[in-house]
Formats: C-alpha cells, structure tokens, sequence
C-alpha cells in the first residue's frame, strides 16, 4: 500500500464512497470479491489461517445448535449498514433466511470476528457495529486467550467491553446457556 495515504493532507483529500456505490463497483467487477466497505473505504480482506478457518467453523456450529428459533447464523455473509458492509465471521441475526433473499441484514443480536491477523482492523469495527445498533460484538483472540465482548451500543461505540478469559463464562444470546472462554477457543462447546 501506497505511504501517501499516511499524509494527512492526503487523508483529508481522499474521498470516501457509499454502500450503493460499492455495490455498483463489486457489479461491474470492478473490485475485487475478497474486499469489504468500512467507513466508506474499500478494504482488502486478509488470507484466513487454518486455526482461523477451524474456530469459525466451530463457533458456527455451536451457534446453530444453540441459537433459537427466529434467528439466522450467518458466516462470512455481509451485513449492510450506514456507511460500511463488513462480512463478519459470524452474525446472528433476527429473521429467517428467507428474509434475506433481497437485502443483507442491517445489524445482528451477535458479531463475532476471530482476531488472528485482523486485531486492529477488527477493533475499528467495534464503532461501526455499536451505531447499527449490534446487541453484542465479540472479538475473539485465540492468540492471547481472550475474548473482549462488547455490549450496550451507543452512537459513539460501546458502552461496555469486557475482557474474558479462562474460566469467565459469556453468553451469546437471552436464555442461551453461557460458555466459559476456554471452551469456547479450544471449540469444546456442548
């Protein structure tokens, strides 16, 4: 990537599209798929590891079978929201599939992104799914045995962020039982 966009004259400069008009480019093939809009800018998605590729499986598979009726898991799948269309690893998000033939979701009960190379990236996002009013956003660190869990959206980002590790048991919906932190990196989940 190019060091100009370090300049801030440069950034002040840059223009910055919308959701349709990234639509219009991914339709006219003009950007490349492996791409997602944060902030109006496009950014290349990272190359997933295969710890990565594993725990999202994972997680997504516990989510299905834990996740009650009226609620979708969606992987890897965008969500359309003011000015971004992220493609987390995991939502959940209210509806039924069907919902979703026509327009991709504008914001989940649940965001999980699994941090191996994309932390920083990963953490910018935290602001965007806050103002589309996601419910909860975990950032999932294997690395470092952690998972932040943010929780009350605000405009301004999150009103909470909790560290857990270990031992520490988290809950990704109402009245779904809760895992422990080790369970859930180690992907035993009942």
């Amino acid at each position: 990537m190019s060091s100009i966009l370090n300049s801030p004259a440069i950034q002040d400069a840059a223009v910055s599209i919308t959701v349709p008009q990234y639509h219009l480019l991914g339709d006219a093939g003009a950007i490349d798929e492996r791409t997602e809009l944060i902030a109006g800018v496009i950014v290349r998605k990272l190359v997933k590891s295969p710890e990565h590729s594993w725990l999202v499986q994972q997680l997504a598979e516990w989510l299905r079978r834990v996740t009650p009726a009226g609620h979708v898991v969606r992987q890897e799948q965008p969500l359309t929201l003011a000015s971004s269309e992220p493609e987390p690893d995991l939502a959940v998000v209210i509806g039924t599939p069907e919902d979703f033939r026509r327009a991709h979701p504008h914001t989940a009960e649940l965001v999980i992104e699994v941090a191996i190379s994309s932390e920083p990236l990963d953490r910018e996002k935290a602001a965007i799914y806050a103002a589309a009013g996601v419910a909860q956003y975990w950032l999932v660190l294997p690395e470092s045995g952690v998972v932040d869990a943010y929780a009350d959206p605000a405009p301004g980002g999150y009103r909470t962020c909790q560290s857990a590790r270990g031992d520490f048991s988290l809950s990704p919906l109402a009245h779904v039982a809760p895992v422990a932190v080790a369970d859930l990196l180690a992907g035993k989940l009942a």
